[in-house]
């Protein structure tokens, strides 16, 4: 078995972080692309983030017709900050023997992984997935890693991807990454601008019947 971990705030979910996991289930063959979203995010600071369960419908919402695509809520019900050394020792722990792990960010993430909690050990626990916009090449993982980090993997045409001895791979992949932002669609909603083929229709419904209880006052529209 082969599992996606996608990770994040997903506030709200919208059609760019959709197209995102399925470019990469294609790309790897993954049996199941796990949405994981966050409760307390380490790195992040303000108190701004709906609260969990109105991200937990939404997601809902959006992927209840992909029978590939699934939920976890395992940052919310572990409590506290949403660790993803953490996350992956609860998927390790829990999913059925020999199951391979692909753990999907974006390029910005993974540039600050130095700041992540035992980030030496969760590069040892699963593969990492790094979402790159079409042109942006590396063979090297130097500046990502310290040198004598990164001194450790190779790059391996044949998976074009960064492997070493113990460690999982590294694979860096161009997607489409459509230029939609959960900050950019919270302000719509603000303004009362449409939402419309930014997030799906479920999402967008279900963000209108909410209204001020979500993202603030919503102007008649």
């Amino acid at each position: 078995m082969k599992w996606g971990l996608f990770g994040g705030t997903f506030d709200p979910v919208h059609l760019g972080h959709l197209r995102c996991a399925e470019e990469i289930s294609e790309l790897f063959r993954l049996d199941r692309m796990i949405f994981i979203p966050a409760g307390i995010q380490p790195l992040k600071t303000g108190n701004d983030t709906a609260p969990f369960h109105h991200r937990e419908k939404m997601l809902r919402l959006a992927i209840e017709d992909n029978p590939s695509f699934s939920i976890s809520t395992i940052e919310n019900t572990r409590g506290g900050k949403s660790y993803s050394i953490e996350t992956i020792r609860y998927f390790l722990d829990n999913a059925p023997g020999e199951t391979e792990l692909y753990f999907i960010l974006g390029q910005d993430s993974f540039d600050t992984i130095q700041q992540w909690k035992d980030w030496h050990e969760l590069v040892t626990l699963c593969n990492f997935v790094v979402m790159t916009r079409p042109g942006y090449e590396t063979k090297t993982l130097t500046g990502t890693f310290p040198p004598d980090f990164a001194a450790l993997f190779g790059y391996d045409s044949t998976i074009d991807g960064f492997i070493a001895t113990g460690l999982k791979s590294i694979f860096f992949r161009n997607i489409t990454l459509l230029d939609i932002s959960s900050t950019d669609i919270r302000k719509r909603v603000r303004t009362g601008a449409s939402i419309r083929y930014l997030v799906p229709e479920p999402v967008m419904n279900y963000i209108l019947e909410q209204g001020a209880d979500l993202y603030g006052p919503l102007p008649d529209i």
